[in-house]
């Protein structure tokens, strides 16, 4: 980097891995402050100052462990997301929407949750700090708006512990009608023991489940093309049958309630924003292990780039292939089961006299759901010890032991998993899963949103400072800020109109309401509370701090480069 880019370096003493940190001229006098880690209460943490009316944004410290290795992160990214929504849950979305709404409506969230991907992948490349979500808002658009959206974060993934419970106990009722109560311990145990263990024991659970989840996956959807090309014993080619018959697109209904015509395709066509939305949910939560990766700087962009694969295998591959195999009219489709047999997979297999496989698929989805189940524990917990830092939650949240486990966090969360324990009674558990994956679906919708307003704001940051990002920061995302604009626009679409259809003439329900926009009050009333009662304000781009918490080089750990051809492939892939 040139003497003439980085001015007087001196004024810094401290050098980054990307050059000295004082890489705009003049920028000293902005950063310094964050820079005396004298100055901040308890080292570097994200401190309220009620005198100062206002929230200091500084680098959290790093307490939390770098124990997650390469092969970790990569199967986080690959297959965490990976739950109930993807087996089962875009069943319902296909039922609803038709083959045509269900492909557009999974394709559109794709594109969202990859921009996504990109904005935070970029920022935690450069700041891989703990709690990073609300920690990028509070640092580059608003202080009271990153402690609102870590909020809404928490709540968000602490009830999809509780979603995929009730799901783990629905699913389990394919084999037997004993209560969904002791199924939910059954899977809830382990996720409790696991979660007070070293993150490394996560990340090696995770490689094995997520290998379970996606090679049975990937295996489906090759089993669904060849039932689509006529390979089954009836030698049946089915093509794009349904897509003609009963149609590409279905007409909404809902509560007996129905609405004919455009108007009716358009609702229906929406509705499975919500399916699309759960079945990606999680999908960030690779760029949330950047705190606790050994090599952030190589591990996350890689990561990052490779998540466009999955979103196209896994989702909308799955959104096309069941389109294909099985009609949106089919009665198992709407029996509302909730475990095997209604997923449209097992629907298509049964149908082309292939026997056995219902349970093995099974067995999958409830792997599936306890994975997911456990990923959110870790996803929820580490967004509760960011919310500690910054000074919104009590100080005990940030506490771990000495093996680096937040076991305060851990806790609070893992308690919240008890609400699926109310799921227990007849027809309680569907009824509960539904409610769950509204809220946690349209949850997760809206924190896109505000993390692709961050990167707005962090971009506009960049430019203003005169910081290129071609040479001075780790890792340059892509199509920026385009991306991240279309990302924020269309999440925010999403959440606004997410329950329309309550407000149609003669379909209101009490219920739909509640569980459409409760993520949004839960978003919007904290939001206006931190900002009133900490008179915080937006964050210029000019004044905005680039440079602290940035990692230092001898906090990574290089890893080995793999020299066999075994060892390069799984490289390349993984």
């Amino acid at each position: 980097m040139s003497s003439e880019k980085t001015g007087n370096t001196s004024k810094a003493g401290q050098e980054g891995k990307y050059g000295d940190i004082a890489s705009a001229p003049d920028r000293m006098d902005v950063v310094a402050p964050v820079l005396d880690h004298d100055l901040a209460v308890n080292g570097s943490d994200l401190e309220v100052d009620s005198e100062k009316a206002a929230v200091d944004v500084v680098a959290p410290q790093q307490h939390l462990r770098r124990r997650l290795k390469s092969r970790h992160i990569a199967f986080v990214g690959l297959g965490s997301g990976i739950g109930v929504g993807v087996f089962v849950g875009i069943g319902a979305a296909l039922a609803n929407s038709g083959p045509a709404g269900l492909l557009i409506a999974f394709l559109i969230t794709g594109m969202v949750i990859w921009t996504v991907i990109q904005c935070i992948g970029e920022m935690a490349t450069l700041f891989p700090v703990e709690g990073n979500f609300p920690h990028f808002v509070s640092r580059f658009v608003d202080p009271a708006m990153g402690l609102a959206l870590g909020w809404n974060y928490w709540w968000n993934y602490a009830i999809s512990l509780a979603a995929e419970l009730s799901a783990a106990a629905l699913i389990i009722q394919y084999w037997t009608d004993l209560s969904p109560a002791i199924w939910i311990t059954v899977c809830f145990v382990p996720i409790i023991v696991l979660n007070y263990l070293p993150v490394n024991f996560y990340g090696e659970v995770e490689v094995v489940t997520c290998s379970i989840k996606v090679v049975a996956l990937v295996g489906l959807l090759i089993l669904g093309l060849i039932i689509d090309l006529g390979g089954t014993p009836s030698g049946d080619r089915i093509g794009f049958r349904y897509w003609q018959n009963p149609g590409a697109f279905a007409q909404y209904a809902a509560n007996d309630f129905i609405v004919n015509g455009a108007t009716g395709r358009f609702a229906s066509f929406f509705t499975a924003f919500i399916n699309a939305g759960y079945s990606y949910s999680g999908t960030e939560t690779v760029v949330l292990t950047a705190a606790e990766a050994s090599n952030p700087t190589k591990q996350i962009p890689k990561a990052s780039k490779r998540v466009l694969y999955r979103i196209c295998l896994f989702n909308i591959g799955s959104a096309l292939i069941v389109g294909m195999v099985v009609p949106y009219t089919h009665p198992a489709l709407l029996g509302g089961t909730g475990n095997a047999a209604s997923s449209p997979f097992v629907i298509a297999i049964k149908d082309a006299g292939i026997k056995v496989l219902p349970s093995i698929i099974n067995a999958v989805i409830l792997t599936s759901a306890w994975s997911a189940g456990n990923t959110f524990v870790y996803v929820s917990s580490r967004t509760l010890v960011g919310l500690a830092h910054g000074g919104a939650a009590p100080k005990c949240f940030k506490k771990v032991d000495k093996r680096g486990v937040p076991y305060w966090s851990v806790t609070l969360t893992l308690a919240m998993g008890a609400l699926a324990y109310l799921s227990v009674g007849s027809g309680g558990a569907l009824e509960a899963f539904s409610w769950f994956q509204s809220m946690c679906a349209l949850a997760g919708i809206l924190a896109w949103g505000v993390l692709n307003l961050a990167y707005i704001r962090m971009y506009a940051g960049l430019k203003a400072q005169g910081i290129d990002r071609n040479t001075d920061i780790p890792w340059k995302s892509a199509l920026q800020p385009y991306g991240a604009w279309f990302g924020m626009i269309v999440s925010f679409i999403i959440v606004i109109f997410s329950g329309f259809t309550v407000f149609i003439k003669g379909n209101w329900n009490t219920s739909s309401f509640f569980a459409n926009y409760i993520s949004l009050l839960i978003f919007v009333l904290p939001y206006i509370f931190f900002k009133f009662y900490w008179k915080t304000k937006a964050v210029s781009a000019k004044e905005m701090d680039l440079f602290s918490g940035r990692l230092d080089p001898s906090e990574e750990v290089p890893e080995k480069v793999p020299t066999t051809w075994y060892g390069k492939l799984g490289d390349k892939l993984f």
